[in-house]
Protein backbone atom coordinates (compact mmCIF):
# COMPACT_ATOMS: atom_id res chain seq x y z
CA UNK A 1 0.00 0.00 0.00
CA UNK A 2 1.26 3.44 -0.92
CA UNK A 3 0.51 6.97 0.18
CA UNK A 4 1.42 9.76 -2.23
CA UNK A 5 1.67 13.41 -1.26
CA UNK A 6 0.90 15.61 -4.24
CA UNK A 7 0.12 19.07 -5.53
CA UNK A 8 -2.48 19.28 -8.32
CA UNK A 9 -0.93 18.87 -11.80
CA UNK A 10 2.60 18.95 -10.34
CA UNK A 11 5.29 16.37 -11.13
CA UNK A 12 3.67 14.09 -8.53
CA UNK A 13 1.01 13.44 -11.19
CA UNK A 14 3.53 11.29 -13.08
CA UNK A 15 4.13 9.17 -9.98
CA UNK A 16 0.41 8.60 -9.57
CA UNK A 17 0.03 7.59 -13.24
CA UNK A 18 2.92 5.12 -12.87
CA UNK A 19 1.30 3.62 -9.76
CA UNK A 20 -1.94 3.11 -11.68
CA UNK A 21 -0.03 1.53 -14.57
CA UNK A 22 1.53 -0.85 -12.03
CA UNK A 23 -1.95 -1.62 -10.65
CA UNK A 24 -0.97 -0.51 -7.16
CA UNK A 25 -3.32 0.84 -4.52
CA UNK A 26 -2.48 4.40 -3.52
CA UNK A 27 -3.96 6.99 -1.21
CA UNK A 28 -3.24 10.52 -2.40
CA UNK A 29 -2.98 13.51 -0.05
CA UNK A 30 -2.92 17.12 -1.20
CA UNK A 31 -0.06 18.88 0.57
CA UNK A 32 -2.19 22.03 0.90
CA UNK A 33 -4.21 20.10 3.48
CA UNK A 34 -1.15 19.00 5.48
CA UNK A 35 -0.46 21.24 8.47
CA UNK A 36 3.29 20.60 8.70
CA UNK A 37 4.47 19.09 5.43
CA UNK A 38 8.09 20.03 6.22
CA UNK A 39 8.02 17.33 8.90
CA UNK A 40 7.41 14.81 6.13
CA UNK A 41 9.79 16.34 3.59
CA UNK A 42 12.12 19.11 4.84
CA UNK A 43 12.44 20.63 1.35
CA UNK A 44 8.61 20.76 1.10
CA UNK A 45 8.59 19.35 -2.44
CA UNK A 46 6.40 16.74 -4.08
CA UNK A 47 6.19 13.91 -4.74
CA UNK A 48 6.65 12.12 -1.44
CA UNK A 49 5.83 8.42 -1.39
CA UNK A 50 5.17 6.44 1.79
CA UNK A 51 5.47 2.70 1.33
CA UNK A 52 3.84 0.50 3.96
CA UNK A 53 5.47 -2.90 4.43
CA UNK A 54 2.57 -5.29 5.02
CA UNK A 55 4.86 -7.99 6.44
CA UNK A 56 6.15 -6.02 9.43
CA UNK A 57 4.06 -2.85 9.52
CA UNK A 58 7.05 -0.60 8.93
CA UNK A 59 6.89 2.32 6.53
CA UNK A 60 9.51 3.84 4.27
CA UNK A 61 9.52 7.40 2.94
CA UNK A 62 10.86 8.20 -0.53
CA UNK A 63 11.42 11.62 -2.08
CA UNK A 64 12.67 12.89 -5.47
CA UNK A 65 10.45 12.05 -8.43
CA UNK A 66 12.91 10.10 -10.57
CA UNK A 67 14.16 8.05 -7.61
CA UNK A 68 10.58 7.20 -6.62
CA UNK A 69 9.67 6.10 -10.14
CA UNK A 70 12.81 3.99 -10.51
CA UNK A 71 12.12 2.36 -7.13
CA UNK A 72 8.57 1.50 -8.19
CA UNK A 73 9.71 0.11 -11.53
CA UNK A 74 12.31 -2.06 -9.80
CA UNK A 75 9.79 -3.30 -7.25
CA UNK A 76 6.89 -4.21 -9.53
CA UNK A 77 6.77 -6.11 -12.82
CA UNK A 78 6.08 -3.69 -15.64
CA UNK A 79 6.67 -2.72 -19.26
CA UNK A 80 7.52 0.92 -18.50
CA UNK A 81 11.26 0.22 -18.27
CA UNK A 82 13.29 -2.64 -19.78
CA UNK A 83 14.64 -5.04 -17.18
CA UNK A 84 18.23 -5.25 -18.39
CA UNK A 85 20.82 -4.39 -20.99
CA UNK A 86 21.34 -1.35 -23.17
CA UNK A 87 17.60 -0.74 -23.49
CA UNK A 88 17.31 -0.36 -19.72
CA UNK A 89 20.23 2.07 -19.64
CA UNK A 90 18.58 4.15 -22.35
CA UNK A 91 15.28 4.06 -20.47
CA UNK A 92 16.95 5.30 -17.28
CA UNK A 93 18.73 8.02 -19.25
CA UNK A 94 15.37 9.17 -20.65
CA UNK A 95 13.83 9.26 -17.17
CA UNK A 96 16.71 11.37 -15.89
CA UNK A 97 16.52 13.67 -18.93
CA UNK A 98 12.86 14.26 -18.14
CA UNK A 99 13.46 14.81 -14.44
CA UNK A 100 16.79 16.66 -14.41
CA UNK A 101 16.68 18.56 -17.70
CA UNK A 102 13.12 19.12 -18.95
CA UNK A 103 11.55 19.56 -15.50
CA UNK A 104 13.92 22.37 -14.40
CA UNK A 105 13.50 24.10 -17.77
CA UNK A 106 9.75 24.32 -17.17
CA UNK A 107 10.44 25.20 -13.54
CA UNK A 108 12.03 28.47 -14.68
CA UNK A 109 8.59 29.60 -15.86
CA UNK A 110 7.23 29.34 -12.33
CA UNK A 111 10.27 31.17 -10.91
CA UNK A 112 9.89 34.01 -13.44
CA UNK A 113 6.19 34.41 -12.72
CA UNK A 114 6.71 34.48 -8.97
CA UNK A 115 9.89 36.52 -8.58
CA UNK A 116 10.29 39.01 -11.45
CA UNK A 117 8.14 42.13 -11.13
CA UNK A 118 9.45 44.29 -13.98
CA UNK A 119 7.16 43.39 -16.91
CA UNK A 120 9.76 44.04 -19.61
CA UNK A 121 12.33 41.90 -17.84
CA UNK A 122 9.71 39.24 -17.16
CA UNK A 123 8.77 39.11 -20.85
CA UNK A 124 12.40 38.67 -21.89
CA UNK A 125 12.88 35.96 -19.28
CA UNK A 126 9.76 34.10 -20.42
CA UNK A 127 10.96 34.19 -24.04
CA UNK A 128 14.41 32.88 -23.08
CA UNK A 129 12.90 30.07 -21.00
CA UNK A 130 10.47 29.13 -23.77
CA UNK A 131 13.32 29.01 -26.29
CA UNK A 132 15.25 26.58 -24.08
CA UNK A 133 12.19 24.39 -23.54
CA UNK A 134 11.52 24.33 -27.30
CA UNK A 135 15.14 23.24 -27.86
CA UNK A 136 14.67 20.36 -25.42
CA UNK A 137 11.51 19.26 -27.23
CA UNK A 138 13.58 19.17 -30.41
CA UNK A 139 15.81 16.63 -28.64
CA UNK A 140 12.73 14.54 -27.82
CA UNK A 141 11.54 14.88 -31.41
CA UNK A 142 14.88 13.57 -32.69
CA UNK A 143 14.66 10.57 -30.38
CA UNK A 144 11.13 9.79 -31.54
CA UNK A 145 12.18 10.17 -35.19
CA UNK A 146 14.38 7.09 -34.78
CA UNK A 147 11.23 4.99 -34.42
CA UNK A 148 8.83 3.86 -37.12
CA UNK A 149 5.70 5.91 -37.80
CA UNK A 150 3.63 3.40 -35.83
CA UNK A 151 5.80 3.69 -32.72
CA UNK A 152 4.52 6.67 -30.75
CA UNK A 153 6.68 6.42 -27.64
CA UNK A 154 10.35 6.90 -26.81
CA UNK A 155 10.87 3.18 -26.29
CA UNK A 156 8.87 2.25 -29.39
CA UNK A 157 5.37 0.79 -29.33
CA UNK A 158 4.83 0.77 -25.56
CA UNK A 159 4.59 3.76 -23.24
CA UNK A 160 7.58 4.37 -20.98
CA UNK A 161 7.93 6.17 -17.65
CA UNK A 162 9.77 8.98 -19.44
CA UNK A 163 6.81 9.50 -21.80
CA UNK A 164 4.53 9.92 -18.79
CA UNK A 165 6.88 12.38 -17.08
CA UNK A 166 7.36 14.50 -20.21
CA UNK A 167 3.61 14.60 -20.81
CA UNK A 168 3.01 15.93 -17.29
CA UNK A 169 5.56 18.71 -17.80
CA UNK A 170 4.18 19.60 -21.23
CA UNK A 171 0.90 20.68 -19.64
CA UNK A 172 2.59 23.44 -17.62
CA UNK A 173 3.33 25.73 -20.54
CA UNK A 174 -0.35 26.63 -20.96
CA UNK A 175 -0.24 28.48 -17.62
CA UNK A 176 2.22 31.08 -18.91
CA UNK A 177 2.36 33.67 -21.74
CA UNK A 178 4.89 31.68 -23.74
CA UNK A 179 5.12 30.07 -27.17
CA UNK A 180 6.68 26.64 -26.83
CA UNK A 181 7.32 24.65 -29.99
CA UNK A 182 6.58 20.93 -29.70
CA UNK A 183 7.22 18.74 -32.73
CA UNK A 184 4.62 16.59 -34.47
CA UNK A 185 5.98 13.28 -33.18
CA UNK A 186 6.31 14.66 -29.66
CA UNK A 187 2.75 15.98 -29.70
CA UNK A 188 1.53 12.60 -30.93
CA UNK A 189 3.29 10.97 -27.97
CA UNK A 190 1.77 13.50 -25.55
CA UNK A 191 -1.73 12.96 -26.95
CA UNK A 192 -1.35 9.19 -26.63
CA UNK A 193 -0.31 9.47 -22.98
CA UNK A 194 -3.12 11.93 -22.20
CA UNK A 195 -5.59 9.40 -23.61
CA UNK A 196 -4.41 6.60 -21.32
CA UNK A 197 -7.01 5.49 -18.74
CA UNK A 198 -4.37 5.69 -16.00
CA UNK A 199 -3.65 9.33 -16.84
CA UNK A 200 -7.33 10.24 -16.89
CA UNK A 201 -7.83 8.40 -13.60
CA UNK A 202 -4.98 10.30 -11.96
CA UNK A 203 -6.33 13.66 -13.14
CA UNK A 204 -9.80 12.79 -11.86
CA UNK A 205 -8.39 11.74 -8.47
CA UNK A 206 -6.70 15.13 -8.11
CA UNK A 207 -10.00 16.84 -8.87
Amino acid sequence: MYTLYYSPSACSLATQVVLHELDQQVEIINVSKVENFSAINPVEAVPVLIEQDQSNGQSHTYTEGAAIILHLLDRHQNSLLPVAGAARNIGIEQILFANATMHPAYGRLFFIAQHIEDEAVKDLAFKAAAKMISTLWQVVEQQLAKNSEEENFLAGEGVSAADIMLTVYSRWGASFPVDISIGERSQKMIDAVLAMPSFKRALAAEG
